[in-house]
């Protein structure tokens, strides 16, 4: 059953040269104990979706349409103050660059006590022994709480971050390039801290990343946005192996593999404007088994294969064939 079912989800970012239309009809739904992959190139829509999720749009940006369904309740219809209840006790999120994130004139200790008094009604001695016991849970001596945010390193830094974000027990983690600035030692480390955290807190995960070597060790399903968009849907061996749209063959084949035993792709140019994107197909501009139909028409989102969703016209030219020269 899901936990988590976004319909038809539009945000966009209204500025005077017209809508941003950043998160654009976006469909999906998590399920309980699963961990969900957003991946893309920048500028896809990736964080726009896990802000939009929040209800934490920066302005001039807003929902314009849809549903975000958490245990059947709609995120979208809730006022400010029933939303800062949700936050973080329901549905909690790991932030992009955990220096930027982390107030660096407060000890960390009492920046996730203070995560705890507001949502939890227990006294100032009970919330410090909780901070305690969460720390220790992600790696961090307890001892350090009183250390502040320069203090640590970037990967300890993340650790206090996820511990802050799961001290109220969330039902779903949106974890939004939580290993972007880590070098790879640490950032297996982040990643087995993470899978670990899931299995004792029973979490729900929607994990953004632009790495697909992050999506393929970590994700049961993989999204893949292209424009605002999701082009594609599947679990994430279909995705690496069975990949039925243009754009995800792309991006598989731009990173060097193991084996080495396929020549790399370069996906021309850049994802599109916003404001004006193409008409059809928004990915036809760079697509290269693209016709008139994928100019002139939208695709629909639709399943291809059981459970196995697609946006394209000519998906079943992708069944084991190489459209990248």
């Amino acid at each position: 059953m899901a936990v988590l079912e976004v319909n038809n989800l539009k945000a966009y970012f209204f500025i005077e040269a017209g809508a941003v239309k950043a998160v654009d009809d976006v469909t999906f739904a998590l399920e309980r104990g699963e961990t969900l992959g957003l991946a893309g190139e920048s500028g896809c829509g990736k964080s726009t979706t896990a802000f939009a999720l929040l209800n934490l749009l920066p302005y001039p940006g807003r929902i314009v349409d849809g549903e975000v369904l958490l245990d059947g309740e709609d995120l979208t219809k809730k006022e400010p103050d029933e939303m800062r209840k949700i936050r973080w006790d329901e549905i909690s999120m790991v932030f992009q660059g955990a220096m930027n994130a982390l107030n660096p004139v407060l000890r960390i200790g009492d920046q996730i006590v203070e995560a705890i008094i507001l949502h939890e009604n227990i006294t100032t001695d009970e919330a410090y022994r909780k901070m305690e016991d969460i720390l220790e849970v992600v790696g961090v001596d307890p001892t350090r709480a009183t250390n502040y945010p320069h203090e640590f390193s970037g990967g300890m830094k993340q650790r206090v971050m996820i511990a802050m974000a799961l001290v109220t027990e969330p039902k779903v983690l949106i974890a939004d390039e939580p290993t972007t600035a880590l070098d790879v030692t640490v950032e297996a480390q982040v990643l087995k801290l993470l899978q670990s955290l899931q299995a004792k807190f029973q979490l729900s995960v929607i994990l953004i990343t632009h790495d697909l070597a992050t999506i393929a060790e970590a994700c049961d399903r993989v999204a893949i946005m292209y424009a605002g968009q999701i082009v594609e849907l599947a679990d994430v061996v279909s995705i690496f192996k069975e990949r039925l749209h243009p754009y995800t063959e792309g991006l598989i084949r731009s990173v060097p593999s193991l084996l080495g035993t396929e020549k790399l792709v370069h996906i021309p140019g850049a994802p599109p404007g916003l404001v004006t994107p193409p008409s059809g197909c928004r990915f036809h501009p760079r697509c290269p088994i693209a016709t008139d139909i994928c100019v002139n028409q939208e695709p629909k989102f639709q399943e291809i294969k059981e459970k196995h969703f697609v946006a394209c016209h000519h998906a079943d030219q992708l069944w084991g064939k190489n459209v990248w020269k």
